[in-house]
């Protein structure tokens, strides 16, 4: 035996980023339940009216200076004055709605979502704690339909920690109930789920992993010339592969119509778009006053009782940041979208120009996954209705005279020209795509079919009805 001293780096994953991530993905109504749930178990919050009188201001100053002497050091530390006030204007929510209008409907919620499934299944294994939080913040960006929407290296990149710890979590989440979910992809969803089954050496495997993206394309006669593999033996595997869900998660996890409430509420005021945070059914929450008594206490108070304060204090503390930082995000992202899409927000939808989400990280300084959390699951209020925020973003086409286009303004299009089709003689593909062109809108015959698939819309043939 022997003794000696070693120097070892070691990376920690902050708690206070994975709440501030978690907030940034929440919806409004998720955001409700998660406050409220705060505010049942933290006592150092309580919830205040959005405008809060101030005419009792002067009797909640305390002298802190009264007990410094007694205090433990490390509450010193903190900057009690910070929190220690009714007006608290860091968090304090914009009266934006006039009380006389409609409030939104309200529906409670209760099924259990995929996201509250798959963090079940993540506590039943035990973790560390940073590979735990890891774990939340993978599950976080898993869609409805069970596909990891962002990836490792991005991931990695937000976290500033090394890939190799993401995927290392990434592989263990993808063993969860509903099989194959936490893939990147269709092929990947669907080998999971073949080797889950006990099929990883098949030939079905195989076809998967070697044609998936052309299964809809190819004869079973062309893949089994392919592959060298007998017809019947393919036709087997297809009828396996056909019983494996393209979307893990479909229809285990979805709940009835619920409300849409918007997140963010666009209004014109003078010849300006101001966004505005709507905060109307979410609880409003400040540092509570009551730990007052516990300082004025000072040696009466238990060192047990002080670090109990302290522990609640810093995590309200956090929570309150997360939710300004939400806010702020939020806004800011909304805002460049506002300056990008002016002429959306003034004339209407058929004015959507191009845009992607790089387009605006770049402008407000943001990592793109960032946007992405703000975009997916979130709504605004506009002139011109109630959008989800990615609607904003889409590629754009250049037509005949130079001007661009967005791709949603092509898919509407399509949408019209078929639905003013003769339903007994209804269009191909390639007579939508000499429409187009007639049109001065450029694309190609197979964009034609994608856009057209995209929007779920059958193939002429099946689209045809008898007299």
């Amino acid at each position: 035996m022997k003794l000696g001293l070693q120097l070892k780096l070691k990376q920690t994953l902050a708690p206070q980023l994975i709440q501030s991530l978690k907030m940034l993905q929440m919806p409004i109504l998720k955001l409700e339940q998660t406050l409220r749930h705060e505010l049942s178990v933290n006592p150092m919050l309580e919830e205040i009216e959005p405008e809060p009188s101030e005419e009792n201001e002067d009797n909640d100053e305390i002298n802190l200076k009264e007990s410094e002497d007694e205090l433990d050091p490390q509450l010193d530390k903190i900057d009690w004055e910070n929190f220690d006030t009714n007006d608290f204007d860091e968090f304090k929510v914009k009266n934006i709605i006039a009380a006389e209008e409609e409030p939104f409907e309200r529906v409670p919620v209760n099924e259990k979502t995929l996201y509250d499934h798959l963090k079940e299944q993540l506590s039943f294994l035990k973790l560390k704690e940073k590979e735990e939080l890891i774990g939340e913040y993978v599950i976080g960006n898993i869609s409805p339909k069970g596909y990891l929407v962002v990836s490792p290296e991005e991931m990695a990149e937000e976290l500033e920690i090394p890939v190799e710890e993401i995927e290392k979590v990434v592989k263990m989440i993808q063993r969860f109930d509903p099989t194959g979910v936490g893939a990147r992809d269709l092929r990947e969803s669907l080998l999971i789920q073949l080797e889950e089954k006990g099929y990883k050496d098949s030939i079905a495997y195989r076809v998967v992993d070697q044609h998936v993206n052309e299964l809809d394309k190819k004869s079973i006669l062309q893949i089994s010339r392919s592959m060298g593999v007998p017809v019947e033996k393919i036709e087997q595997a297809m009828d396996l592969i056909k019983t494996l869900s393209p979307s893990p998660a479909h229809g285990s996890f979805d709940s009835g119509a619920i409300p849409i409430v918007p997140d963010l509420i666009v209004e014109k005021v003078g010849d300006e778009f101001v966004v505005y945070h709507n905060d109307r059914n979410t609880p409003h929450l400040r540092i509570s006053p009551g730990y007052r008594q516990l300082l004025k206490a000072g040696n009466k108070t238990s060192k047990d009782t002080k670090k109990y304060v302290r522990e609640k204090l810093e995590q309200a503390r956090w929570l309150l940041n997360s939710i300004n930082q939400r806010r702020s995000t939020m806004i800011r992202v909304m805002e460049s979208i506002v300056e990008e899409q002016y002429d959306f927000f003034e004339k209407g939808a058929a004015f959507l120009k191009p845009l992607i989400m790089e387009d605006i990280a770049r402008k407000v300084e943001m990592n793109v996954a960032t946007i992405s959390r703000v975009s997916n699951g979130k709504y605004v209020q506009t002139p011109q209705g109630v959008y989800e925020i990615k609607y904003f973003f889409n590629s754009g086409i250049t037509n005949e005279d130079g001007r661009e286009m967005s791709k949603r303004h092509v898919k509407n299009r399509i949408e019209e020209i078929i639905r003013g089709e003769n339903p007994q003689k209804p269009l191909s593909d390639q007579e939508i795509f000499l429409r187009l062109q007639e049109e001065g809108i450029k694309l190609a015959r197979r964009t034609v079919t994608k856009y057209r698939e995209e929007l779920k819309i059958l193939p002429a043939r099946f689209r045809k009805r008898k007299a």
